[in-house]
């Protein structure tokens, strides 16, 4: 199937689509800072690094119709969450209750880490990896 010039992704010169950095990673807790869901706290579930969206987890929800696949089936309509503009979030402290810019930094053994400005509190600890691919098995 053919996609339309608007449905199309930007790509470099070999081909491949061009994939933006984004300061939030899968299993991040973040503070939406603008649109309809503007205050409210979430978790990170999805990227899209092509164009720099975020499903997060119970936010953005939209109505999609869903038409029977079969006979004698029924339609449904379902909730499902929608993208949000990475730049329309910030990362977010559970313990001292505040949003903040994330920031880089290494560590005394070497390793590269993420952590909150405002709160000096790193993001990146191999406790929040584990539990993050430990819920993707699940």
């Amino acid at each position: 199937m053919k996609l339309r010039r608007w449905e199309r992704k930007k790509c470099k010169p070999n081909s491949l689509p061009i994939l933006h950095k984004m300061h939030v990673k899968i299993g991040d807790t973040v503070k939406i800072i603008a649109g309809r869901e503007k205050g409210k706290v979430g978790e990170v579930t999805e990227l899209f690094k092509h164009n720099s969206t975020v499903i997060v987890k119970d936010m953005n929800l939209k109505t999609k119709h869903v038409k029977p696949a079969r006979e004698g089936e029924l339609g449904e309509i379902r909730k499902i969450e929608g993208p949000i503009h990475s730049s329309n979030l910030m990362l977010y402290s559970n313990e001292q209750k505040i949003a903040s810019r994330v920031g880089h930094k290494f560590l005394e053994d070497g390793t590269k880490v993420r952590y909150l400005i405002k709160t000096g509190e790193i993001i990146d600890s191999v406790d929040n990896w584990k539990k993050v691919i430990k819920e993707r098995e699940d």
